[in-house]
């Protein structure tokens, strides 16, 4: 389930690819912050620190993997901390989106509905001893999607031309990350459920 440029290269913790993820770890809940302030009274300006917040944490998210494999820094902590910001600011900006009225329930309803299918994969591989699945192009390529997607449809909340032309981008990075989003889920379930049938073979 591994390819070769995710095998682990360093068991240290502090490595600058760790700590850039770390630091988007705690950019999750101030981010989370500035998008629901407008929605108890709080500046409209709150937005744009928001979109700042999410935007640096993407810049982040492309360093920390290349500085990784550039400077042999993968790491058993890294392998996890990475794909666990990815999801956090996912569901935070979930969150905070169908909170303010701006994604609609159903588009929540079916990227939640991907990550509960994860997690029971995830805990199928946990009882046969394996560790969670790792992180693929297709997987990371949704991602990318969904973060230039919230963003955008963030932006779109407003009358102006520019917030048109935002949510017309918005929902179509949206609509290509939620079906990459979907299709990366369903391939980490067939691989989790080949590794139990060669368990089983081999039992």
């Amino acid at each position: 389930m591994e390819v070769q440029e995710t095998q682990v290269q360093t068991d240290r913790v502090l490595t600058i690819p760790n700590i850039l993820s770390m630091a988007r770890l705690v950019g999750v809940p101030v981010f989370l912050w500035l998008i629901l302030w407008p929605e108890f009274g709080g500046p409209e300006s709150a937005n744009y620190w928001a979109l700042v917040v999410l935007a640096l944490s993407g810049v982040s998210d492309y360093l920390d993997g290349k500085l990784a494999r550039r400077w042999n820094q993968i790491s058993r902590l890294g392998r996890v901390l990475d794909p666990a910001a990815d999801r956090l600011y996912i569901l935070s900006t979930l969150v905070g989106l169908t909170w303010r009225g701006i994604l609609p329930l159903w588009l929540t309803a079916a990227l939640l509905a991907r990550e509960l299918m994860l997690l029971i994969a995830v805990s199928v591989l946990a009882r046969h001893r394996y560790g969670p699945p790792q992180v693929n192009f297709l997987g990371k390529a949704a991602t990318f999607n969904l973060m230039y997607a919230f963003p955008l449809l963030l932006l779109s909340y407003g009358h102006h031309w520019f917030n048109t032309i935002a949510g017309i981008f918005g929902w179509a990075f949206a609509g290509w990350g939620t079906a990459l989003y979907w299709w990366a889920g369903i391939l980490y379930v067939v691989q989790v459920r080949r590794l139990i049938r060669a368990d089983a073979t081999v039992d």
